[in-house]
């Protein structure tokens, strides 16, 4: 009896014309009936017993290679995919590469490329990262002029958004219009809405993770777009060929401009910059600078100027211990920030949240069945809920600073993939988090340490009086808390082509959104857990079957989903959020659960391809009291949230007419928005007050539309220096007169009540000339 020898091929796969490393590349070895992808860097590695194989490369978009190999000792050998629109022979693959997909242990997992993004029709003609999110399963908003996004009944503060691995606290430019994301600087992004790997945490609904682009290594390049309202510009290139690289894109709306031609002193604006250098060292080593910087100017008059954005950098280094052990350490700054200038009042208003954050994690190839993940994260947070400074020694108004907070979460992690046969495999994992809340200048007691008073005789929620107010030193703990999330995702492959799978997550959420609006405004705050409010945990289940059609030219995706959330906040009537120095005396920790199904239907080849998605969901909310005497919000029951769709269908489609022209359409249909009206009146002493119905028990008129968008492509420019294309589109085709709200007032005529709804866009035209050379 002897044991065969066993090696390892590995490498990184790369982009032929930039040296762009590519992520999730199917890596297939048919004889073996086993595969890889790469990781996030575009690296991969296999183990497989000596012998003869035939190895199969594939990506969606590039050129598909097919390569014998002898393994007789470890190889490491990069790889280059061509786009498949170059003119070169194409590689014939009969075997299907979808088939690793439908084996691997992962679902509710949904990736978009930047090409498919930009196919999209969107708002004033600028592709959208977040827009085009809105048309998968499970994925909504508050509507029209909406900020963030909701995922699957969750809040938007409960989704995590990554850039480079640094967090986006504030997803929007102009209020909603648009995304922070350039689309020109993005190469991946992942959305996973369930069975979330054991490596994020932090966010009880969901994780978006996107990646930009590293930079060309081997020539200089320039692209960008000119819109009705905003322009973009990137520039690629190698700093020192095939070896190292930059990338700094940005860009700007400019529609404030044509104000000024009206003598309007109005303007609303936002600009943003990214930027990367990527640096080969060597062949185990790689070092990668990237940045993010945008902000929003709001300003009516030169007497109220509201500005706000992000800003992050992210130093990272990628290292090879062997083979078989991957390793990235980074360094992450992130800042969003919030500023006010209310001149007619005198006086300046700043807030915002900071963090730094190091991380560790490694990717452990321990043969062909098991892969492991591993790491430490480590984050240090500062909150500044709010500073007014006077404007100048006139200014009535007195200088008055919030309470900053401080916290710090950190947790380890180690998850494996494993296959236990050709049918079953699983990924299973255990994140271990803490967080430690700590000392601040002012910490405020209360009687019985409940900050919410609950008034027996008027059956109301009211404020607490402060008892005592103490100063802590920073380094002081507070209050602590330690969760074990556990993560496992299974999947058997009933065949080839079918699979059914399961997952279940548990999540903690240490950070708040303090909010009580549908959709957040970058005025809202966000606060740690610590003595009053306590983390939200999440228990999500979810089961789902999966199948290609047409060897792999139709698949099908249905799942299904409950999941439940404790200490979910909540907000008693008449809470006031604003520069509240004392937040945890208008909130109580309740509950909330969401459930239902989703179908995405996909045409994936062809001329014409698209997706049709449909979501029956439910979300609810409840908050009960604290005791048997307390009647809690809307007397314990539950009721909708604000991001509550019944139904919300999505119709997406692209067909290719010719070289030269490409048309693409979506239709949009989405149930109604919960919200709260009035069901009665009374008067007195010539005042009339309405009388409102249980919390989020009426809806606002169901939201649809459709857009069109067409892409006009010159010939003959494969030996052009300069190509481009122009995007003509038509927003709300049928001007859709969609409700963003409705209020009630007295008719001054005929005197009565009467509802009002108020829109925001009809049919709005737009072209965009692109171009790159």
């Amino acid at each position: 009896m002897f044991a065969q020898e066993v090696f390892t091929l590995s490498g990184t796969i790369s982009d032929a014309a930039s040296n762009e490393t590519l992520i999730g590349v199917n890596i297939l070895i048919p004889e073996e009936s086993t595969g890889v992808v790469t990781n996030q860097y575009g690296y991969f590695s296999i183990k497989l017993p000596q012998g003869n194989y035939r190895v199969l490369v594939s990506y969606l978009g590039y050129q598909s290679q097919s390569f014998e190999i002898e393994l007789t000792k470890n190889i490491s050998r990069d790889f280059q995919l061509a786009e498949a629109s170059e003119t070169l022979e194409e590689v014939v693959i009969t075997e299907n590469i979808e088939k690793l997909n439908i084996r691997k242990p992962e679902m509710s997992i949904n990736r978009l490329t930047a090409g498919t993004i930009k196919k999209l029709p969107v708002v004033f003609g600028e592709a959208d990262v977040i827009r085009s999110l809105l048309l998968l399963p499970g994925v909504s908003n508050a509507g029209e002029g909406a900020s963030g996004f909701n995922v699957r009944g969750g809040a938007v503060d409960q989704n995590l958004i990554l850039l480079d691995e640094a967090t986006i606290f504030n997803s929007s430019h102009l209020f909603g219009l648009f995304s922070v994301f350039n689309p020109d600087a993005i190469k991946d992004l992942t959305l996973y809405k369930g069975g979330i790997p054991a490596k994020y945490g932090g966010r009880v609904s969901s994780v978006l993770d996107i990646y930009q682009k590293d930079g060309n290594s081997k020539k200089y390049e320039i692209e960008g777009g000119i819109g009705v309202i905003s322009s973009r510009l990137l520039a690629e290139g190698p700093i020192k060929k095939d070896n190292s690289s930059f990338l700094i894109g940005g860009r700007s709306s400019y529609a404030h401009l044509f104000l000024k031609f009206t003598d309007n002193p109005n303007r609303a604006y936002f600009y943003d910059l990214n930027t990367k250098l990527n640096f080969k060292l060597d062949k185990s080593n790689k070092l990668l600078f990237s940045g993010y910087f945008g902000r929003d100017v709001f300003n009516i008059s030169e007497n109220f100027e509201n500005t706000y954005g992000n800003a992050v950098f992210n130093l990272r280094w990628n290292h090879l211990f062997s083979d078989n052990i991957f390793t990235n350490l980074s360094a992450i700054y992130s800042d969003y920030y919030y500023g006010l200038n209310l001149n007619f009042v005198g006086f300046n208003w700043d807030s915002g949240i900071k963090n730094l954050n190091l991380k560790y994690d490694f990717n452990h190839y321990l043969n062909d069945k098991i892969q492991l993940k591993y790491g430490i994260h480590n984050t240090l947070y500062e909150f500044n809920p709010g500073e007014i400074r006077p404007i100048d020694e006139t200014s009535g108004i007195n200088f008055f600073k919030l309470t900053n907070k401080y916290a710090f979460e950190n947790a380890f992690y180690l998850s494996a993939e494993q296959k236990f046969s050709e049918k079953f495999s699983a990924e299973y994992g255990l994140r271990y988090s803490t967080f430690l809340r700590l000392g601040q200048d002012g910490f405020n007691y209360y009687e019985n340490d409940q900050p919410v008073f609950y008034d027996r005789q008027r059956d109301i929620y009211q404020e607490a009086d402060i008892l005592e107010t103490r100063k802590f030193k920073r380094g002081e703990v507070l209050k602590n808390f330690n969760n074990l999330e556990p993560r496992v995702s299974l999947a058997y492959s009933l065949d080839d082509s079918k699979s059914i799978k399961l997952s279940y997550n548990r999540m903690a959420q240490y950070l708040h959104l303090i909010s009580n609006t549908s959709s957040p405004t970058p005025l809202d705050v966000w606060t740690p857990s610590g003595k009053y409010v306590k983390p939200q945990l999440l228990d999500q289940y979810a089961v789902g079957y999966f199948q290609y059609f047409n060897n792999s030219e139709y698949s099908m995706e249905i799942e299904s989903f409950y999941k439940n959330i404790k200490n979910r906040i909540d907000y008693i009537d008449g809470a006031n959020l604003i520069a509240n120095n004392a937040i945890e005396r208008v909130i109580l920790n309740g509950e909330s659960r969401a459930y239902g199904l989703e179908f995405l239907l996909k045409k994936n080849e062809g001329r014409w391809n698209g997706w049709l998605s449909y979501t029956l969901s439910k979300s609810e909310q409840r908050t009960p009291g604290r005791n048997l005497e307390e009647s809690g919000i809307n007397n314990g029951n539950w009721y909708n949230t604000n991001f509550d769709r019944t139904h919300d269908v999505s119709i997406t489609g692209s067909y290719d007419l010719n070289k030269k022209w490409e048309f693409n359409a979506n239709f949009i249909f989405q149930s109604g928005i919960a919200t709260t009206f009035p069901n009665a009146q009374y008067k007195y002493e010539y005042i009339t007050v309405p009388v409102y119905s249980a919390r989020n028990s009426d809806r606002l008129p169901a939201y649809h539309r459709l857009d069109i968008s067409a892409t006009l492509t010159p010939k003959n420019q494969a030996d052009k220096k300069i190509k481009s294309y122009w995007n003509f589109g038509l927003y709300n085709v049928y001007n859709r007169k969609n409700a963003y709200s409705i209020s009630f007032r007295e008719n001054q005529d005929t005197n009565k009540n009467e509802a009002v709804r108020l829109s925001l866009f009809g049919i709005i035209p737009s072209v965009t000339y692109n171009f790159k050379f």
